[in-house]
């Protein structure tokens, strides 16, 4: 059946069990009992496959434990179901080839599809796909007689594959928001504002000026190094910035000529830091220093003082490290040890806040009003 919806065509296919296990590849790795299913090699160049092993790698819900019982249990499901279809669900595919489409009589909605010369990403249904694969070997007699409903998705770009990827997965159970930081970039409905603290997050990590690079923990970072901050901790305090100065930044002109503007502002707002707390306790593991909760309460120290003293940028590191001088006599404060009795809170958020109070006031600096 082909489907069009506003702008959109695609098409609803029942694919007979051992045909689609032929056309689909898995890029995660699924186990059976004392069996298997080896993820196929994704080329260095599909995007869309490289993030979604990424997700599955990482996000708890994917975790060789858990995976292997939601196989389980699917494959015995199978086993049992008998009036109950075994899959009502569709499982959602893609691919990049444009498939070609031959109405049948007069009805243009349905008709035949071809099928692609290359095998389908798997969007949504990796897990019920790999119960099916389970359920093939050791009753191919019964899983014959399944047909499986499925979505295709043909002829999109990459972009498109993702972005349905992160509006069927973007719920708290499946996938954790640091990992959604990365795709507010690709996803066309993302706030320009969301977007906006996302390239500083990007740049934080990658620019070879940042003092934060490479100790973000972010989604299929590279780094060995040890990690300080959590991307989507990093991105909430970054937007919580941006937001309140949207409109500026709007005015300025927009994300092009801000962005490298926000950017310098808090990489030398963080060399200032690293300078001001010194090698002694700056990513040591024995202080708290460029652990999370010192972290978002420094970008919130800079957004103060960014509104206080930005311009002009020539010079700006040397007056800001001048400025955060009196921090050194706070590094006692900042050691591991009975730091938590130093700053006593009920939570992270109200330790933030009180570190971020403490760290302004030793430095002179002004707290503004929550944005």
């Amino acid at each position: 059946m082909r489907i069009r919806q506003k702008d959109g065509v695609f098409y609803f296919v029942s694919y007979p069990a051992r045909d689609l296990m032929a056309k689909v590849r898995f890029i995660s790795r699924f186990y059976g009992e004392g069996e298997q299913i080896a993820p196929g090699r994704i080329a260095h160049d599909d995007d869309v496959a490289q993030f979604i092993s990424r997700i599955e790698r990482t996000d708890a819900a994917f975790q060789r434990a858990l995976s292997q019982a939601k196989v389980k249990q699917l494959r015995n499901f199978y086993e049992t179901a008998v009036t109950q279809p075994p899959i009502p669900g569709t499982v959602l595919l893609f691919t990049p080839e444009r498939l070609r489409f031959q109405a049948s009589g007069s009805d243009s909605a349905a008709g035949s599809l071809t099928e692609p010369g290359s095998k389908f990403l798997v969007i949504d249904g990796q897990h019920r796909l790999a119960a099916l694969h389970f359920y093939l070997k050791d009753r191919p007699d019964d899983a014959s007689t399944i047909n499986v409903p499925c979505v295709i998705f043909d002829g999109r770009t990459e972009d498109f594959a993702t972005e349905m990827f992160v509006i069927i997965n973007s719920t708290p159970t499946r996938i954790n928001k640091s990992h959604l930081v990365d795709l507010y970039e690709r996803v066309s409905w993302a706030a320009p504002d969301r977007k906006f603290a996302s390239r500083l997050v990007e740049r934080l990590y990658t620019e070879a000026d940042s003092p934060l690079r490479y100790r973000i923990n972010r989604l299929g970072g590279r780094s060995q190094r040890d990690k300080w901050v959590l991307q989507a901790e990093l991105f909430n305090e970054l937007h919580r910035w941006v937001r309140g100065h949207w409109r500026k930044i709007q005015i300025a002109g927009g994300s092009s000529k801000e962005l490298p503007r926000y950017y310098a502002i808090i990489r030398d707002f963080f060399k200032a830091a690293r300078a001001a707390f010194t090698d002694a306790a700056w990513g040591k593991e024995n202080y708290m220093v460029t652990k999370p909760v010192t972290i978002k309460a420094m970008v919130r120290v800079c957004a103060d003082l960014a509104r206080e003293d930005a311009e002009p940028e020539a010079g700006r590191v040397a007056r800001w490290e001048e400025r955060l001088t009196p921090w050194s006599e706070l590094v006692r404060q900042f050691r591991v040890e009975g730091f938590y009795e130093r700053f006593p809170a009920k939570g992270e958020v109200e330790r933030v806040a009180r570190i971020h109070r403490d760290l302004a006031k030793t430095a002179g600096i002004e707290v503004g009003k929550k944005e």
